[in-house]
């Protein structure tokens, strides 16, 4: 007998689009909607907000990442202010 999986979010689609696709879009989907790890506050509490647009819920950092997952993209917005107050505090 065949192997069979856990549908889960997938089940919307019923019979159409075929297995192989819907089961791809179902790991991406699920590595979309997880909570990832904060590269800032190392918290796992990260949500998605949007395509590439990444919010920490515990230390508010919002940054951008990968299209489904943060990655290790960061905003160069968020790594220009920390290097700038690095370096006021090296100069004090």
């Amino acid at each position: 007998m065949a192997e069979t999986r856990k549908l889960k979010s997938i089940k919307r689609f019923g019979a159409r689009y075929g297995r192989t696709v819907k089961h791809n879009f179902a790991k991406i989907e699920l590595e979309q909607r997880k909570l990832h790890k904060c590269p800032y506050c190392n918290k796992t509490a990260v949500k998605r907000i949007s395509t590439g647009i990444w919010y920490c819920r515990k230390c508010k950092a919002k940054f951008t990442g990968k299209a489904y997952s943060p990655g290790k993209a960061v905003s160069t917005e968020k790594v220009k202010e920390e290097a700038i107050d690095e370096t006021k505090e090296e100069k004090s």
